[in-house]
């Protein structure tokens, strides 16, 4: 069995990270365990390429939730990363930290170094933002940001004159000092290529001759003496393996895989380990529970002017754009689906934004099952503009069943399930037809396609996005992070409860959702827990 420092068993958002910042000495070697392969593959370096990868289980672990009572039933398809970058190999790469009182929040539960004033400077050190430097953005970082402003489709521009007449102010950064507002949504590229935390961390490190990564290697077991980690065990090409941990086991799986893992482990609810015949090793009932998610749903309308329809859909149009991405790295492939969007308040009342809106230039109402087809859209020229919830209350729960760590695990996402959750829905919904109203953009249509003009009663809007609503891709919290291990499973510096040698980083440890996309607190979350780690390293 060989032995290393470190063990990070993932090599996702954060991850990547970890593996990065805790080789970069020179003093400590490190093992990556990567469950999927390379990242090097065209269409999850291309940035729209996330259209063919999100179904595609060379990359994706294609998970499925449990029917959904509060989606009418629905089982809902999870995409997650099983690639090296993890879920930032295929998302849609905007980059949006959350908002400072989300941190601030995380600080006053007892998570000591997690206000917004301790995050600000991780987030600043990780990116490379092409809007320049300011006392919120960071210049210098492994991270490049880039401003679409200047490269947005025409209706991009109709979509933010709207929303300014619907009430919201133009907000040309949605890091900077507030949310709220419509704007350009800044994402993860450079040079047209995706930026993802392998391109971005993973990658340079593995130059390193004190850094191994080992890919199609599913971690199965963490290993323990007594109750201290010092090893995990894995399956690869068919082969149980096994490696030890001089200092420290560090899963970096996210919010499916390492509360999995756990449990798989003998570290989880003594109910549900015993039932499956799993040793506990350390009972933890909070392990896989607290699961939150932002619930989005998309409203479309056809236009009378053309969309990007009509050229990704057609061979000649294909053509063009394959030839502007090949040549010129630029073009609608170079970008993310989602242009524009914004932070809205559903009541007035309220102290901060609730929801996020998202522009499509595009649209796909006849998509088959199994398929997201982005770069084959609809025959008529339409657009969508979607939204999702941003701190939903609902909240479920990442359960194994069964011992074998091939079987994957059951998702209960109970969406919808609280009058508060449903309520704001509700006027989110309207509140997109009002945007949808003004000028800049009902000049342009001819008809809504979805849901449609006869669906207006408050019980039919709720039928409607309980039927078509669906995750957003944002889960979080199944390993929540917080002072008390009867309402968490790690502690402020990460550390599992209970236990040594172990700690979790990624976006289970959130102890609640940010507002808006996960990605860039994912990597946040990777920079300060491997800063943890080092300091705790004698």
């Amino acid at each position: 069995m060989q032995t290393f420092d470190f063990i990070v068993v993932g090599s996702g958002s954060a991850g990547s990270v970890v593996a990065e910042r805790l080789s970069a000495s020179g003093r400590h070697t490190v093992l990556v365990l990567e469950a999927g392969g390379s990242d090097r593959r065209f269409f999850v370096q291309m940035p729209l390429g996330y259209g063919k990868t999100f179904h595609d289980p060379a990359v994706n672990w294609n998970y499925s939730t449990e029917p959904d009572p509060g989606l009418l039933g629905a089982s809902d398809h999870w995409p997650r990363g099983k690639v090296m970058g993890g879920s930032s190999s295929i998302n849609a790469m905007v980059w949006i930290r959350g908002a400072a009182e989300d941190f601030d929040a995380w600080r006053d539960a007892g998570n000591v170094g997690w206000g917004w004033s301790d995050v600000l400077p991780a987030f600043k050190a990780i990116e490379e933002n092409q809007a320049g430097a300011t006392d919120l953005r960071g210049r210098g970082g492994p991270v490049h940001v880039t401003d679409n402003s200047k490269n947005i489709h025409p209706l991009t521009r109709r979509f933010l004159a709207a929303a300014q007449q619907a009430g919201m102010v133009l907000n040309q950064d949605f890091n900077g000092s507030s949310q709220e507002g419509a704007g350009v949504y800044q994402i993860t590229t450079r040079d047209g290529r995706r930026m993802s935390a392998a391109r971005a961390f993973l990658r340079p490190a593995m130059k390193r001759a004190n850094v191994r990564v080992e890919t199609h290697a599913l971690a199965t077991k963490i290993l323990f003496e007594g109750s201290r980690a010092v090893g995990i065990e894995y399956l690869q090409n068919g082969q149980k393996k096994s490696a030890r941990a001089g200092s420290e086991v560090i899963l970096c799986g996210g919010s499916v895989n390492s509360p999995q893992l756990l449990q798989l482990s003998g570290v989880g609810p003594a109910g549900l380990l015993t039932g499956l015949g799993i040793p506990i090793v350390h009972a933890s009932d909070q392990v896989g529970r607290n699961l939150q998610d932002h619930q989005g749903i998309n409203y479309t309308w056809k236009a009378t002017v053309p969309t990007l329809n009509q050229i990704l859909r057609p061979w000649w149009g294909k053509l063009v754009v394959g030839a502007q991405y090949l040549l010129l790295r630029s073009g609608p492939l170079s970008m993310s689906m989602n242009q524009g969007g914004g932070f809205f308040r559903t009541d007035a009342a309220r102290t901060r934004p609730n929801m996020q809106l998202y522009f499509q230039v595009f649209s796909t109402v006849l998509p088959k099952r199994g398929e997201r087809p982005i770069l084959s859209p609809d025959p008529f020229p339409g657009f969508s503009i979607g939204l999702s919830n941003c701190r939903p209350s609902s909240r479920g729960e990442i359960m194994i069943q069964s011992a074998d760590p091939t079987v994957y695990p059951r998702i209960t996402v109970n969406a919808f399930s609280t009058e508060s959750d449903v309520a704001e829905m509700l006027d989110a919904v309207k509140y997109l037809r009002k945007l949808a109203a003004m000028p800049p953009i009902a000049d342009i249509i001819s008809e809504e396609v979805l849901p449609g003009a006869s669906i207006t009663s408050d019980a039919d809007l709720i039928q409607d996005f309980r039927k078509r609503s669906g995750t957003v891709y944002h889960p979080v919290s199944t390993c929540r992070m917080g002072s008390d291990p009867a309402t968490s499973v790690v502690g402020p510096r990460l550390r599992v409860h209970g236990l040594s040698g172990l700690r979790v980083i990624d976006a289970s440890i959130f102890p609640d959702n940010i507002t808006g996309n996960t990605n860039a607190t994912s990597i946040m979350t990777g920079w300060k827990g491997a800063g943890m780690v080092l300091e705790d390293t004698q």
